[in-house]
């Protein structure tokens, strides 16, 4: 039987910007935003916490298709992602332009269990717009 992990400051801080973002974030990300409280955090202990944190299923991995990982809390739900071609920043979409339920029989007798998307273009930032 193991024992129940306890909270400490740096974890707690990682969690609340992983909690906080509007998109999975990138390892970097995560130690950027944190440092902000925490000046003295460092790498390693960020790659730990989120060992540890996905292992107690409070946070996921998403796999960009560029094969870059990032983290987001594992409560979301069903959702797909946009990521800008100018600045990398990757956000969560509340919207599924897919219109394939689970169960579907697709052409050559694939049956769909699941599925992921992410869209490119440009943010508003970027743009030079903000958003609406």
């Amino acid at each position: 039987m193991t024992s129940p992990r306890r909270n400490t400051k740096q974890r707690d801080t990682i969690l609340h910007v992983i909690e906080e973002a509007r998109g999975p974030l990138s390892v970097q990300e995560i130690l950027d935003q944190a440092q902000k409280s925490l000046p003295r955090l460092g790498i390693a202990t960020v790659y730990r916490t989120l060992r540890m944190l996905q292992d107690d299923h409070q946070i996921k991995t998403v796999i960009l298709p560029s094969g870059e990982n990032r983290f987001e809390k594992a409560n979301l739900g069903h959702h797909h992602h946009f990521q800008c071609l100018k600045c990398g920043e990757v956000v969560d979409l509340d919207l599924c332009p897919l219109n394939i339920p689970t169960g579907s029989l697709l052409p050559g007798g694939y049956t769909v269990e699941a599925h992921e998307l992410t869209l490119y273009g440009t943010c508003p930032k970027c743009r030079g717009s903000v958003a609406s």
